[in-house]
């Protein structure tokens, strides 16, 4: 019997490569039963590369990978039965009824006729898709699309979800809708593994994430860790005329190599330059604001906002998401 303390998935020195590129650089991955866990990062990470992997369609160049206790190289047909996997882009077929796209997804699986039609009402309700059942697909939306993509991965009741950019292209409100639906998975006790390069989606979902930049692993913990350990409590973001804001970083930095002292009062622990503001690290945004104001300066716009996700993987790479 399974030890259902032992983690689902367990990735030692992960490598994939195609030809002379590397995709996945070596990463170490361990996946809990019940928890929801992240691969954040932009574009071109290795997300998705390792998603595949782990869903066993496609080989490992290097390193070892457990899935459900299982090698995907000699047991990759068992571990896949027992998977549920949405990915990045919808594959249903757009000329049948919603309600057949699961039926027949279903029947992959050799589930008995009776068991498909129920778990197929079940999966309608959960996707708040019951009133669309005998409508074709290609009359859907794109978030009642992906709503539907992710009841169909549900069929075979899987131990383990991988979904692969769940909410890309969605509005803000069908985004919303998805992450209601996921964290009822979650409550359900069905563990998901999510690639996002959203930051909100991932402190909204994951219980712990890696942060993922050129194939490999520059951090990992809960949000909240990982924005305590690399950031500060708030932010301040600050927008001035094209060309002045190194001017104004370097007023507003830390001390030069002279080490030269300053007036007493709040400093930005920390300032980054991105093309169109700048960003002032620091525990007070609003004694800073009122700081920068007494310097005179007269930003065309400001914002106090807390520290993201996106200040942790700037801080760590030095680049934005998304770029």
């Amino acid at each position: 019997m399974a030890d259902p303390s032992a983690p689902l998935v367990t990735a030692r020195g992960l490598v994939k490569r195609f030809g002379s590129f590397t995709a996945v650089d070596g990463i170490d991955v361990e996946v809990r039963r019940g928890e929801a866990f992240g691969f954040l990062g932009p574009n071109g990470a290795g997300k998705s590369s390792t998603m595949r992997m782990i869903a066993c369609t496609s080989p490992v160049s290097d390193g070892e990978l457990r899935v459900l206790g299982m090698d995907p190289a000699h047991d990759g047909a068992r571990i896949r039965a027992r998977l549920g996997v949405v990915p990045q882009d919808d594959s249903l077929d757009l000329e049948l009824t919603v309600a057949d796209n699961l039926y027949i997804y279903g029947r992959y699986f050799d589930l008995p006729r009776g068991v498909i039609r129920e778990r197929t009402a079940q999966l309608l309700e959960f996707a708040q898709l019951t009133d669309r059942a005998k409508m074709r697909v290609d009359s859907l939306s794109g978030g009642m699309r992906r709503r539907l993509t992710i009841a169909r991965a549900l069929v075979n009741e899987p131990e383990l979800l991988l979904l692969d950019e769940p909410t890309t292209g969605l509005d803000p409100q069908a985004r919303h809708v998805l992450w209601d639906r996921l964290y009822r998975l979650k409550q359900q006790g069905v563990t998901l593994i999510i690639t996002t390069h959203y930051m909100d989606e991932a402190e909204q979902l994951c219980d712990r994430l890696v942060v993922m930049d050129a194939g490999r692993i520059a951090a990992e913990g809960s949000p909240r860790e990982l924005i305590d350990r690399w950031s500060t409590r708030e932010v301040l973001e600050l927008r001035f005329a094209p060309g002045q804001h190194e001017g104004v970083a370097a007023e507003l930095g830390p001390p030069g190599p002279s080490g030269q002292e300053r007036e007493k009062g709040p400093w930005p622990e920390r300032v980054e330059v991105l093309a169109d503001r700048l960003l002032l690290y620091t525990d007070s945004g609003d004694d800073l604001a009122a700081r920068v104001h007494e310097m005179g300066l007269r930003p065309l716009g400001s914002l106090v906002r807390r520290s993201t996700l996106e200040d942790v993987f700037l801080r760590l790479t030095g680049r934005s998401l998304v770029e």
